[in-house]
């Protein structure tokens, strides 16, 4: 039997399945907590140094880019909190024959967008 495997694979054509988004958003959600560690932490030592620098920071974060960005970080956290919590389930082999590994691929999409709507909301 021939099968005809394509010799480049162009990914933005290819269809992942939700299991593998869910995978990749992990990645990316965890590089991204990675990268920003080091300005959460400017602006927290900032914010503790004195008062014209925690004053500089609200005002900072009250523009709207900064805000949207701060709610793409906190997707990020919450995304990779509920698929790390997937993939726990899963090291210990709970949910991964394909129906419920697709389900739980949903779940994790889901509440991780509903938590960060719910919690932006509330402090936006």
């Amino acid at each position: 039997m021939s099968k005809t495997r394509p010799k480049h694979l162009d990914l933005r054509v290819i269809k992942f399945p939700l299991p593998s988004i869910v995978s990749g958003l992990h990645r990316i959600s965890g590089a991204l907590l990675a990268l920003s560690i080091p300005f959460v932490l400017y602006a927290l030592a900032g914010t503790l140094s004195s008062a014209e620098r925690f004053d500089a920071f609200r005002a900072c974060i009250s523009h709207p880019v900064v805000k949207l960005a701060l709610l793409v970080l906190l997707w990020g956290f919450l995304h990779h909190a509920c698929a790390g919590i997937r993939f726990l389930m899963m090291d210990i082999h709970k949910g991964v024959d394909l129906p419920t590994a697709r389900l739980t691929a949903k779940i994790v999409m889901v509440v991780s967008l509903l938590l960060t709507v719910i919690i932006g909301g509330l402090t936006w």
